[in-house]
């Protein structure tokens, strides 16, 4: 549910306007507009700034706490966020030195890399062959090419050979004719490169020691720094939500809070005696959105957040698409093995994670229980055909699967025959919460047209579908369903656009019903798609069972066991992740396409974020 609001205008004198602002952060419950679009400052530019690199040292210091061990115990500081800025100084410092390093030891590396053939030889009898007219070259070469000619012309001697190469010298007083590569090696010495190695090590372990002993005495000054410099921003921000009037002398400011709250907004303001207008959003308003939804359809909030926030104008679609969410991803997922997965790792989860995260877990456990059930009904266990397997305790349970080996619908298979009706439900939900929203935003006769084409469709198929499947309706119903129908296509031709006369509402109720003909038949058979996908990822997971029982059938069980199970694994780990990607992104394909089309869902909406200080709260 989208929580009511109320719009406030202010007018601030120049001489109120800093305290003003100070008190309505304490209140902290208004949503400030933005009035001075694109706006900024020197003030805001140098928090932003800040803001940046808090988070990068934060992530640094995550980084260090993960990846860096160490044998010493440090004990948390007091929290000081007045140190916070010292200390990313102090951390960017030893990164700074840490990159710096490694650059330093990739160097050392690379020529340990080129001297480690040669071994640590001494360059003054180089030297001094050189000053008599004896060059040393260095080359190397594959193996197979290295030819007597070049010992006979040029005293080439190997040095080393690995990796099917030769490293070897030549003499000469200038570079020789040997197809080969001439190195040109680092000046120091091996010895000298090795300590230079260990040195540069040194240095970085203590880089690394020192990062682990910040994030565990410092980290949380260095939060509570960031949270202190958010709220530097969203002051800056607010700073700039102003208009001026009369050059400098009055403020105009816009804010926006729910509802229940305006009280006390109303009460600050007239014990200030500060002007003020309290008014009900107008429809071209850009009103902040605060949803408030009963604690399972919030578990779902997270997925709408993923497509946007509803408008002021829109219905808050969460409640009405959570069960068909939770149902979509048990269709598509359809084992009860996974399914059981899916709801042990929640519950291992839920007693790890924050408050924060525990909303995910309790998803996940509600998603896994739904695959249980949906893979329970079409008995499919961890790839295994329950309507097949010879288990003497399922035999009184078999008939009962809900799948094809026992039974079907109109000819097909009962899933996919039941995909298609949950899609048609889904859908004429949709036309109903569109026209809904009509009805809230101009009248319940503009609600008449999709309310119509629900109660049409649906009557329909009632009226022509239950004599199909061999149920006599009495005549008396009968007369009845058809003057709905009847009543139905008045309202879809006629009444479709009140504010249009009678030859405009045929009109726009013809290309409605060429519409809905064409739009409603491709939206049911996407719904064929769960169907699909729980059957695909049920015959995958079989393929895999039938390749670990028959790829090995002839080793001994004694060693057959091992190779079984590594193919079991890897051949569900691979199902059950591609399992759960399409069960994820399938049924947020039909609620985000199908259903909120026909619900017609605009979105666009922005969170409400009211104006107050933040709190640094240590874990």
């Amino acid at each position: 549910m989208i929580q009511k609001m109320k719009k406030f205008t202010f007018l601030v004198t120049g001489k109120e306007y800093e305290q003003f602002i100070s008190d309505i952060r304490e209140l902290g419950v208004l949503h400030i507009d933005e009035l001075q679009s694109g706006a900024t400052s020197d003030e805001l530019q140098q928090s932003l700034d800040i803001a940046e690199r808090y988070k990068n040292v934060i992530k640094a210091l995550d980084y260090a706490k993960e990846t860096y061990e160490t044998e010493n115990e440090y004990v948390s500081h007091s929290v000081d966020a007045s140190q916070g800025k010292a200390l990313v100084e102090e951390v960017e410092k030893l990164l700074a030195e840490e990159y710096s390093l490694k650059h330093k030891l990739d160097d050392t590396e690379k020529a340990l890399g080129q001297l480690e053939p040669w071994g640590n030889f001494d360059r003054e009898p180089i030297q001094r062959l050189a000053q008599h007219g004896c060059n040393v070259y260095f080359f190397v070469c594959p193996s197979k090419a290295f030819t007597r000619d070049w010992v006979d012309n040029y005293f080439a001697t190997p040095v080393s050979a690995e990796k099917g190469k030769t490293y070897f010298l030549a003499f000469a007083s200038e570079r020789p004719d040997i197809t080969a590569e001439c190195l040109e090696l680092p000046t120091g010495t091996l010895a000298s490169y090795i300590e230079q190695k260990k040195d540069v090590e040194s240095q970085l372990s203590n880089i690394h020691e020192h990062l682990v002993r910040i994030n565990a005495e410092s980290c949380e000054s260095i939060l509570a720094a960031q949270v202190e410099n958010e709220n530097s921003i969203s002051l800056s921000k607010v700073r700039l939500c102003s208009e001026s009037i009369a050059g400098d002398a009055v403020k105009l400011m816009v804010g926006w809070t729910l509802e229940e709250k305006s009280a006390d907004v109303t009460g600050y303001l007239e014990t200030n005696h500060i002007f003020y207008e309290m008014e009900d959003p107008k429809f071209d308003d850009n009103v902040p959105i605060q949803l408030k939804n009963d604690s399972y359809s919030r578990l779902f909030e997270p997925i709408l957040r993923m497509y946007s926030l509803p408008n002021y104008s829109d219905l808050d679609p969460t409640p009405y698409f959570a069960p068909f969410f939770m149902l979509f991803f048990g269709l598509c997922m359809c084992d009860a093995g996974y399914g059981l997965l899916i709801l042990l790792a929640s519950l291992f989860l839920k007693s790890k994670l924050s408050e924060e995260l525990k909303g995910y877990a309790n998803l996940g456990m509600l998603l896994g229980g739904m695959t249980v059930v949906c893979g329970g009904l079409t008995g499919s266990f961890l790839g295994i055909d329950l309507t097949k397997a010879e288990w003497a305790f399922l035999a009184p349970v078999r008939p009962y699967f809900v799948n094809e080996a026992n039974f079907k619908l109109f000819g097909y298979s009962p899933m996919m025959v039941i995909s298609v009706i949950i899609g048609f439900i889904q859908v004429l939900l949709g036309m109903l919460l569109a026209g809904a929203k009509a009805a809230k935003l101009n009248g319940w006769r503009f609600a008449v047209g999709k309310v119509s084409w629900v109660l049409g469709l649906f009557t329909t198929v009632i009226c022509f579908g239950l004599p199909f499947c061999g149920v006599v309706i009495p005549t008396v119903i009968n007369y009845i369903l058809y003057g709905i129908i009847g009543l139905s296509v008045l309202g879809i031709f006629f009444y479709n656009s009140p504010d249009k006369n009678i030859f405009k509402n045929f009109g726009t109720g013809v290309w409605d019903t060429y519409g809905m003909a064409t739009g409603l038949l491709g939206d049911l058979l996407s719904y064929i798609r769960l169907f699909a996908l729980g059957l695909t990822g049920g015959v995958l997971g079989g393929v895999f069972n039938e390749l670990a029982t028959t790829l090995f059938v002839d080793m001994p069980w004694a060693i057959r066991w091992l190779p079984m199970l590594l193919v079991l694994l890897v051949g569900h780990g691979i199902n059950f992740a591609l399992c759960m990607i399409s069960s994820f992104v399938h049924p947020m394909r039909l609620t985000f396409v199908e259903f909120f089309k026909n619900a017609s869902f605009d979105g666009g909406g922005k969170e409400y974020s009211p104006f107050k200080i933040r709190q640094y709260k240590r874990d």
